[in-house]
């Protein structure tokens, strides 16, 4: 699990997660992965809309779009570029659609499509690169929410939360929520879980 934050191109970073696909749940289950479930409960308080379609934005084996449901989301489409990972997805049961995406393709969200787009652990270390959160934040329309997580390793990378603080600070979005807890327990590892709106 730790050689997820040694990945260094997109290609790695799939072929990675198509073979983890089958053990990921129980491996990330045994540290007591919360992030999902604190990053939907923060969206829910924030949209309170259970038919407002939510895009699950690499949603791997399905872990996310449970923590959706269960806040009270119940029209959850995922994406995700890992293939097993999607069948993993598809045995949970949560979703309307999930469809994959060519981890080279810089857009694959369709612009003002859903009006919040959750991101579970995904730009990250190890995961996607920081320019998904810009292309995030464009895919939405103007008020839109994206929710989102930081794990500490990201935190101490730079060009992460630059670009969270970019869109900040000239005003091209407002931070709702900001909280800092557990993520894998059993690894002593923290996130920080965001709500953020596009201005």
């Amino acid at each position: 699990m730790k050689d997820v934050y040694g990945l260094d191109t997109p290609e790695a970073t799939r072929d990675h997660y198509q073979k983890w696909a089958s053990s990921y749940d129980s491996e990330v289950a045994s540290h007591g992965y919360i992030t999902p479930t604190r990053v939907a409960e923060a969206l829910w308080s924030k949209l309170p809309e259970p038919q407002t379609p939510i895009l699950d934005y690499g949603c791997g084996t399905g872990l996310s779009g449970q923590a959706l449901r269960t806040a009270g989301f119940e029209v959850i489409d995922g994406i995700d570029p890992t293939p097993r990972m999607l069948e993993e997805a598809e045995s949970k049961g949560v979703y309307r659609q999930l469809s994959s995406f060519e981890i080279s393709n810089p857009n694959p969200v369709n612009a003002g499509a859903y009006k919040a787009i959750a991101a579970i652990g995904v730009i990250s270390v190890g995961a996607a690169p920081p320019e998904t959160f810009d292309m995030l934040m464009k895919a939405l329309p103007k008020g839109g929410l994206l929710a989102f997580s930081f794990n500490d390793h990201t935190l101490k990378d730079y060009s992460y939360t630059c670009r969270l603080n970019d869109w900040l600070d000239i005003g091209a979005a407002r931070l709702l929520f900001r909280e800092y807890g557990p993520h894998l327990p059993g690894m002593d590892l923290k996130s920080d879980v965001y709500i953020v709106e596009k201005a």
